[in-house]
Protein backbone atom coordinates (compact mmCIF):
# COMPACT_ATOMS: atom_id res chain seq x y z
CA UNK A 1 0.00 0.00 0.00
CA UNK A 2 1.09 3.64 -0.45
CA UNK A 3 2.31 6.46 2.22
CA UNK A 4 -1.42 6.94 2.75
CA UNK A 5 -4.49 4.88 3.32
CA UNK A 6 -6.74 7.92 1.93
CA UNK A 7 -5.71 10.82 0.00
CA UNK A 8 -8.49 13.21 -0.23
CA UNK A 9 -8.27 15.85 -2.64
CA UNK A 10 -10.41 19.09 -1.86
CA UNK A 11 -11.13 20.96 -5.22
CA UNK A 12 -10.56 24.99 -3.35
CA UNK A 13 -10.41 26.32 -7.02
CA UNK A 14 -11.98 30.26 -7.41
CA UNK A 15 -13.36 30.98 -10.37
CA UNK A 16 -14.34 34.94 -11.32
CA UNK A 17 -17.75 35.52 -9.56
CA UNK A 18 -20.87 34.86 -11.92
CA UNK A 19 -18.57 32.29 -13.67
CA UNK A 20 -21.12 30.10 -15.80
CA UNK A 21 -19.53 27.20 -14.21
CA UNK A 22 -19.32 27.63 -10.46
CA UNK A 23 -16.60 27.44 -8.27
CA UNK A 24 -16.14 25.48 -5.74
CA UNK A 25 -13.84 27.54 -3.75
CA UNK A 26 -16.65 30.78 -3.39
CA UNK A 27 -19.06 27.50 -2.50
CA UNK A 28 -16.87 27.52 1.02
CA UNK A 29 -14.57 24.45 -0.07
CA UNK A 30 -11.67 26.09 1.84
CA UNK A 31 -13.11 25.98 4.78
CA UNK A 32 -14.85 22.62 4.31
CA UNK A 33 -11.35 21.56 3.80
CA UNK A 34 -9.76 22.97 6.96
CA UNK A 35 -12.79 21.09 8.65
CA UNK A 36 -12.50 17.81 7.57
CA UNK A 37 -8.62 18.25 7.88
CA UNK A 38 -9.03 19.19 11.55
CA UNK A 39 -11.76 15.97 11.67
CA UNK A 40 -9.98 13.78 10.55
CA UNK A 41 -7.74 14.03 13.01
CA UNK A 42 -9.61 14.33 15.83
CA UNK A 43 -11.32 10.72 14.36
CA UNK A 44 -7.66 9.23 14.61
CA UNK A 45 -8.08 8.82 11.14
CA UNK A 46 -4.49 7.90 10.47
CA UNK A 47 -3.51 7.41 7.21
CA UNK A 48 -5.64 9.73 5.89
CA UNK A 49 -4.10 13.17 4.16
CA UNK A 50 -6.30 16.08 3.32
CA UNK A 51 -5.26 18.04 0.68
CA UNK A 52 -6.20 21.44 -1.19
CA UNK A 53 -6.64 20.31 -5.32
CA UNK A 54 -6.90 23.61 -8.02
CA UNK A 55 -9.48 22.92 -10.33
CA UNK A 56 -10.78 19.75 -10.84
CA UNK A 57 -12.70 20.41 -13.40
CA UNK A 58 -15.93 19.43 -11.54
CA UNK A 59 -17.14 22.51 -9.61
CA UNK A 60 -20.65 23.06 -11.41
CA UNK A 61 -21.14 19.96 -9.44
CA UNK A 62 -19.18 21.75 -6.14
CA UNK A 63 -18.02 21.40 -3.63
CA UNK A 64 -16.11 18.76 -4.89
CA UNK A 65 -13.71 15.85 -3.58
CA UNK A 66 -11.97 13.11 -4.77
CA UNK A 67 -10.59 10.23 -2.17
CA UNK A 68 -7.60 8.27 -3.61
CA UNK A 69 -7.29 4.95 -3.74
CA UNK A 70 -10.75 4.52 -4.46
CA UNK A 71 -10.82 7.13 -7.06
CA UNK A 72 -14.28 8.17 -5.55
CA UNK A 73 -15.96 11.42 -6.33
CA UNK A 74 -17.86 13.05 -3.73
CA UNK A 75 -20.19 16.39 -3.60
CA UNK A 76 -19.21 17.91 0.00
CA UNK A 77 -21.08 20.45 0.43
CA UNK A 78 -21.76 20.98 4.52
CA UNK A 79 -19.60 19.76 7.51
CA UNK A 80 -22.62 16.81 7.81
CA UNK A 81 -21.51 16.08 4.01
CA UNK A 82 -17.47 15.70 5.04
CA UNK A 83 -18.73 14.14 8.20
CA UNK A 84 -20.35 11.11 6.50
CA UNK A 85 -17.63 10.50 3.72
CA UNK A 86 -15.03 10.61 7.10
CA UNK A 87 -16.92 8.24 8.72
CA UNK A 88 -17.43 5.69 5.70
CA UNK A 89 -13.62 5.83 5.76
CA UNK A 90 -12.96 5.02 9.41
CA UNK A 91 -15.58 2.20 8.83
CA UNK A 92 -15.56 0.56 5.32
CA UNK A 93 -18.94 1.64 4.45
CA UNK A 94 -19.77 4.21 2.11
CA UNK A 95 -21.58 7.53 1.25
CA UNK A 96 -23.19 6.31 -1.98
CA UNK A 97 -25.70 9.33 -1.45
CA UNK A 98 -22.79 12.14 -2.06
CA UNK A 99 -20.90 10.32 -4.96
CA UNK A 100 -20.41 12.19 -8.15
CA UNK A 101 -21.53 10.37 -11.35
CA UNK A 102 -18.31 9.34 -13.67
CA UNK A 103 -17.78 11.86 -16.06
Amino acid sequence: MGFYQNHIFCCTNKREPGHRRGSCGQAGAEELRAYMKSKAKEMGLEGTRVNNAGCLDRCELGPCIVVYPEGKWYRCGSKEDADTILHSLKEGSNAAHLELPPQ
